[in-house]
């Protein structure tokens, strides 16, 4: 069913493909220039941030996050993604990631900080002319200027393209004239820049324009009163006549919707990177207050319902950490291909980020699920201390939850990862037709029970991800071949065929990253990322199979089932293993 090879640089490619430890890449792989940028980052955060958490989400300061935007501008923070030329970094992918995961650990401010430099700064960075880049970026680089983006509308949220608001050309041809309302609009209250989408005359579908809060025509509602990201400002802003000069349309008329699903994209990662930040911060506190409370005279930390939940922690953001990186590296490799085959610099990038969409859609539900897992056993591990606003769990518990809604919903996402892999095989862009018939095939023939045991590092392992790869294509082939283009409207078959996609892409990147580790550190260093992996795996085949068996039962019958459900045992078979001995040692090695 699969080949090795080299990295394939097609997303979704890696369900029918066994990619070499050595092709990916893994959070070790970072050079010290890019362990100094995060060191900068956390050291901001120390100083200038976690400091005065309850201060910014009191919002009594409005000039509050405004004037920390403009310390962190200061260190180039705000400027991460903008070329050198416009007075940015131009930082790499992965360089970018990892200053987001540091700074997802801020709370509020990690929410206003991204929705500048991403969704408020990206569009312009990647579609703007060059007049535009050369007005606004320097000053968005440097926090001169603040940026939000309005898409979001009172009756149009997931179907974003529904939006009403309107652009209509004035009688002279000069300017734009904007109406209508946004919401849920990150930085409303001080943004100096709004990307804003709204339709021009009957278009179906979506312009993209910059305004400047200086064209007038522009009122907002007060703050949102949100359950979390408190410090975060969140308001309704209205158009009201808004005069817009014609040079400030964002690339051509009605390709507002790309725009939008393709600086999605980037959201989705780099929010699956700043939800490892917080997770990360979350585990570390756990532990530390697991060994300083008591009870019965000992440490929480030595009862093993309290290890159980600190290795989940660990584990969960260790798996979503090690596919976060080896995505956002094969997002930079994609665009480097493609610079190397000549395409436009800007259209490289853009298509680089689009090919791995699937990723995208797939670590954003997977990281932002893992910080709502981490945070809520934080507060229990934390106790009746992690119900109180005076220690760090509650504010923790309230922010992570915005994760699963922001940058599309996880059920959005799930629809989304399967969506775009099942039209790539309609366009032969990745094979599950031919892997998913050799499946059948076998499920016919004979087991061969005298196979040899595969040997070396991981091996095991290795083999019962490649089966568990043959489960995902059993039933999602079996599930297009019965639903053809009827698929879509299944969406429940859809989000459990996202789960098992889902866990195969996460679980495979943990073995990998223990994998490449191992190449140069020795099998018995690895100790601790060795557990973290076969345990993930254990209850990721767990997973797998139960998501097998609720799409199967939603669609085949019979025979048919009969057959199906013997097909998903057979490659989501696994020996026992002693996961409580695992934990512990993963707590152990967690010191």
């Amino acid at each position: 069913m699969q080949e090795t090879i080299q990295k394939k640089l097609i997303g979704g490619s890696f369900v029918v493909s066994q990619i070499q430890a050595s092709e990916v890449f893994i959070p070790e792989d970072f050079n010290e220039e890019q362990r100094m940028i995060a060191a900068t980052c956390q050291d901001f955060l120390d100083k200038e941030i976690l400091t005065r958490l309850n201060e910014i989400d009191s919002q009594k300061d409005p000039g509050l996050m405004p004037s920390l935007m403009d310390k962190a501008g200061e260190l180039g923070l705000l400027g991460t993604s903008v070329p050198a030329e416009y007075g940015g970094f131009g930082m790499d992918f992965n360089t970018s990631m990892l200053v987001a995961e540091v700074i997802g650990g801020g709370f509020s401010f990690a929410v206003a900080l991204s929705a500048h430099t991403g969704i408020g700064t990206l569009p312009i960075v990647y579609y703007g002319n060059a007049e535009q880049k050369a007005k606004y970026l320097p000053k968005l680089a440097s926090g001169e200027w603040k940026a939000s983006y309005c898409l979001t509308e009172p009756d149009s949220g997931s179907d974003a393209n529904s939006g009403k608001t309107k652009a209509v050309l004035s009688v002279d041809g000069k300017h734009y004239v904007v109406t209508g309302q946004k919401m849920w609009i990150t930085n409303g209250g001080f943004a100096d820049i709004f990307i804003v989408f709204a339709k021009i005359e009957q278009d179906k579908n979506l312009t993209g324009f910059i305004i400047e809060k200086s064209f007038g025509g522009i009122t907002m509602n007060e703050e949102e009163h949100k359950m979390g990201i408190k410090g975060s400002s969140t308001r309704q802003i209205f158009f009201n006549d808004c005069p817009v000069p014609v040079e400030n349309m964002l690339s051509t008329r009605e390709n507002g919707f790309k725009i939008a699903v393709n600086i999605l994209n980037i959201g989705r990662i780099k929010l699956a990177a700043a939800a490892i930040g917080a997770s990360k911060s979350v585990n570390k506190l756990s532990l530390q207050y697991s060994k300083e409370r008591k009870q019965f005279g000992v440490a929480i930390g030595t009862f093993g319902a309290i290890q159980f939940k600190l290795a989940e922690q660990f584990v969960k953001t260790f798996v979503s950490e090690s596919a976060t990186y080896r995505a956002g590296q094969d997002i930079e490799d994609k665009q480097n291909e493609l610079l190397a085959g000549g395409m436009d610099e800007i259209q490289a990038k853009l298509k680089g980020v689009e090919q791995f969409a699937i990723e995208c859609a797939m670590l954003k539900v997977h990281a932002s699920e893992t910080l709502d897992y981490v945070v809520d056993e934080g507060v229990q591990i934390y106790g009746g201390m992690g119900y109180s606003a005076d220690a760090p769990m509650e504010r923790a518990y309230r922010d992570s939850r915005i994760n699963r809604i922001f940058e599309g919903t996880n059920e959005i996402n799930r629809l989304l990862s399967v969506g775009t892999l099942i039209k790539k095989a309609m366009k032969g862009e990745v094979d599950l037709i031919g892997p998913a018939m050799k499946i059948q095939q076998e499920l016919m023939a004979i087991p061969d029970f005298g196979a040899a045991e595969p040997e070396g590092f991981m091996a095991k392992e290795t083999k019962q991800l490649s089966q568990l790869k043959k489960a995902f294509l059993l039933v999602s082939g079996a599930a297009v071949q019965k639903l053809m283009t009827r698929i879509d409207e299944e969406q429940e078959i859809m989000m459990f065929l996202a789960d098992m996609l889902i866990e195969i892409y996460v679980t495979e990147s943990a073995i990998l990253r223990t994998q490449k580790l191992s190449l140069s550190k020795g099998a018995e260093a690895v100790s601790l990322e060795l557990a973290a992996s076969k345990l993930y795996l254990h209850t990721s085949t767990e997973k797998i199979a139960f998501n097998g068996r609720q799409a199967l039962q939603s669609f085949a019958t019979g025979d048919e089932l009969k057959m199906m459900m013997l097909g998903l045992k057979r490659f989501t078979k696994q020996e026992p293993i002693n996961v409580t001995a695992l934990r512990r040692e993963i707590v152990k090695g967690l010191g």
